[in-house]
């Protein structure tokens, strides 16, 4: 069966620094890899390669069968939303001049999905979905907890329904007890919606804990896995 997500000796370079070494691994619909290792193995620049937010020097990155290092902005346009994000930092990733509501409703817009019938019953549903009461949605992010701000982080990303999701170390900044909470609705919402997770984490515990599969990382290159 065709990988989700299928990664090919991927390298990325910064200047005369190599970032990643030649990585490969490929990620299946509704099973969760980690790659862990120490601050600076490469970790996040193989995600921001993976979401061709960084383009990789060389190497191959496979969505859906469909190769993304050659192709134009405009070619990946269409392909972004099902491709999405979700980073540490909870308040970071959200507009702090943007109610709650209105950063749930972005993607929509964006992709043009949006109407104003049927658009708020999605906000809410989708902030719902992630344990968070549609009131919330009236909202600045800094009126949240951190764990309040991460779910609708979630949210914002689960509204572009994508296949894959890219969990940059999404709960490292969280309490313990509020990121047991985070991991949960995590794992159930991955049963729910057959979605992949590329999980990017240097917590081993957590690893074991939440990780199918894992890879180590060191020096930009994958140690083990």
């Amino acid at each position: 069966m065709t990988p989700l997500l299928d990664v090919r000796e991927l390298v990325v370079r910064y200047g005369d620094f190599t970032a990643v070494d030649r990585v490969s691994f490929p990620v299946g619909a509704g099973e969760t890899l980690a790659l862990n290792g120490p601050s600076g193995c490469g970790k996040s620049s193989t995600a921001l390669a993976v979401l061709q937010l960084r383009r990789p020097d060389a190497g191959e990155v496979l969505f859906e069968g469909r190769e993304l290092t050659t192709l134009t902005e405009r070619e990946l346009r269409p392909i972004r939303p099902r491709m999405q994000p979700v980073f540490q930092d909870p308040y970071g990733s959200l507009s702090p001049r943007h109610r709650i509501r209105d950063a749930v409703a972005e993607p929509l817009k964006v992709q043009g999905r949006w109407n104003d019938t049927d658009g708020p019953t999605r906000v809410a549903e989708l902030l719902d979905r992630v344990g968070l009461d549609p009131s919330y949605g009236d909202r600045h992010p800094h009126e949240l907890s951190g764990g309040q701000c991460q779910r609708a982080g979630i949210a914002r990303a689960l509204a572009s329904e994508p296949r894959l999701l890219v969990l940059d170390e999404p709960v490292s900044a969280l309490d313990p007890s509020v990121r047991a909470g985070v991991l949960n609705l995590l794992a159930d919402l991955q049963d729910d919606l057959g979605l992949g997770y590329l999980f990017i984490c240097h917590d081993r515990a957590v690893v074991r804990h939440f990780a199918d599969r894992a890879i180590e990382m060191r020096e930009g290159r994958v140690t083990s896995g």
